[in-house]
């Protein structure tokens, strides 16, 4: 059974830095984009940060310049990360980890973890 599971949510104080794991496991034969995504109370879920297999990055205008995200070196640990540096109130939502991935001969895409709560103080 494929599993994300997401760790190192938390409170901090704003201007604080979290950093975020989410590890695949399971049947996993290729994973090709992995990301992070939040929702906060009363609101959609939104993009915060993407990755490609080879590395291609995007992110939300919102954390340009302060969260970082990041994979293994190697691929083959399906792990992803999200540092997030100089958190500010308004990034205090639930975390979640979203991969496309391939297992047991088929493709699951918007496969997702449980999420992890983060929540910034003033």
């Amino acid at each position: 059974q494929v599993q994300l599971v997401e760790s190192g949510g938390g409170l901090v104080q704003a201007g604080g830095s979290l950093r975020l794991s989410c590890a695949a496991s399971g049947p996993i034969l290729r994973i090709n984009i992995m990301g992070w995504y939040r929702q906060a109370p009363g609101k959609q879920r939104e993009l915060v940060a993407t990755i490609t297999r080879g590395g291609t990055t995007n992110y939300a205008d919102s954390v340009k310049g302060r969260f970082t995200i990041s994979r293994d070196r190697d691929n083959s640990k399906n792990t992803v990360y999200l540092q997030m540096n100089s958190l500010k109130p308004e990034d205090t939502a639930v975390y979640y980890c979203n991969a496309d991935l391939l297992s047991s001969g088929r493709w699951l895409y918007d496969y997702w973890g449980q999420g992890t709560q983060v929540t910034v103080s003033s």
